[in-house]
């Protein structure tokens, strides 16, 4: 097995028994590699880069990856076993694209700038997580984008992402109870029968998108909600108006 180091590049191996644990490993590079059921914890990854890698059932307590580039790799087990776990984990500019995240658990994770691309976040639980930094005394900004993600069943009850981007991302039964998303951009996503009660929807642009459903009328803001002349009849219907054709 290919010793573990800051930088250092290692590529189809085993690492499942490596010494984890309060690891300093910025820059890693780790392609094809497997990691299974281990314990990130305290880890620094700031800077890496996992590519086609296999981490199923690992946990990632405190663990640093802040800038890491993580493409085409496999979080999730089989059906019905648990995904990973993000618990306090810092994840700030942190880039997944194609990744299996079923099931994942972000428990106060940081995760401003945080970019998920294509990415299966089915049945994922978003608690107590931050998209927010702070620039100052005054000035906290947020920001995130989840685009074209599956997040199909994922708990993002009372999440704060004003102004992110969650565009093409299909959100069906998610859980977006009393969410912060003004501003958003929902182009093109799919919140066929989500739960969004008390949610704040105010200027979000749901342009293109499923509302199938949407009731506003259980929202908290919805001024300035962008939509198309076709979805008005849809969010019409939903709040139980008859909708008939000139």
């Amino acid at each position: 097995m290919g010793k573990l180091a800051a930088g250092v590049r290692i590529e189809g191996e085993d690492l499942s028994d490596a010494d984890w644990a309060d690891a300093a490993l910025e820059d890693l590079t780790l392609t094809d590699c497997r990691i299974q059921g281990a314990v990130l914890s305290n880890t620094t990854l700031a800077g890496a880069r996992l590519s086609r890698c296999r981490l199923i059932g690992c946990r990632f307590p405190h663990a640093d990856l802040r800038e890491a580039t993580i493409e085409d790799c496999v979080f999730a087990g089989p059906e019905g076993a648990p995904g990973p776990v993000f618990a306090f984990t810092r994840l700030e500019e942190a880039r997944f694209a194609r990744c299996d995240l079923r099931r994942a658990v972000f428990e106060g994770a940081e995760m401003h700038g945080v970019g998920m691309d294509a990415c299966n976040l089915m049945g994922a639980r978003f608690h107590r997580v931050s998209f927010a930094r702070s620039f100052g005394r005054s000035v906290v900004r947020v920001a995130a984008n989840l685009t074209d993600c599956n997040l199909e069943l994922a708990d993002l009850t009372q999440v704060r992402l004003p102004g992110g981007v969650l565009a093409r991302s299909r959100l069906r039964e998610a859980d977006l109870s009393q969410a912060d998303l003004e501003g958003a951009d929902l182009t093109g996503a799919d919140l066929f029968q989500a739960i969004v009660d008390e949610a704040r929807l105010a200027g979000a642009d749901l342009r293109g998108g499923e509302v199938s459903g949407l009731d506003l009328r259980r929202l908290a803001t919805y001024d300035g909600l962008k939509v198309t002349a076709d979805q008005q009849y849809r969010l019409l219907e939903a709040m139980g108006i008859d909708v008939h054709p000139d």
